[in-house]
């Protein structure tokens, strides 16, 4: 299954609401059988504008980070399903690269100096 991070902004809420929607967010996940790896809470801010949502004008939002793997196939499924829920601004799945490591670089090789020097003095 591939890796994926959804980065959703919720409205301005007390903390319980918030809880329950991340809540909801995290179940429904689960249902459509992602595994749900790390969520992370970014903090409160201002939004960098004003976005209009579900008839409500949203100046302050949370964001927030739920890394987890799920077939490519639930993806839609998500994203509708965010968008329609009341307490969710903005919703955004990107697909996590996972860091490319090539093992058969060894770095930069120094050259063998002795080796030159000897090659010019024949």
């Amino acid at each position: 299954m591939p890796r994926y991070e959804l980065a959703v902004i919720l409205k301005a809420m007390q903390r319980p609401e918030t809880a329950a929607a991340l809540r909801r967010t995290v179940e429904a996940l689960l249902e459509n059988g992602a595994v749900v790896r790390n969520l992370e809470s970014l903090g409160e801010r201002t939004l960098p504008y004003k976005i209009s949502k579900h008839n409500l004008r949203h100046n302050r939002g949370g964001y927030y980070l739920v890394d987890f793997d799920a077939p490519p196939a639930i993806i839609p499924t998500m994203l509708d399903h965010l968008a329609r829920d009341v307490d969710v601004v903005r919703p955004t799945i990107l697909k996590k690269q996972p860091p490319k490591t090539d093992e058969n670089c060894l770095g930069l090789i120094p050259p063998n100096y002795e080796l030159k020097l000897q090659s010019k003095r024949k």
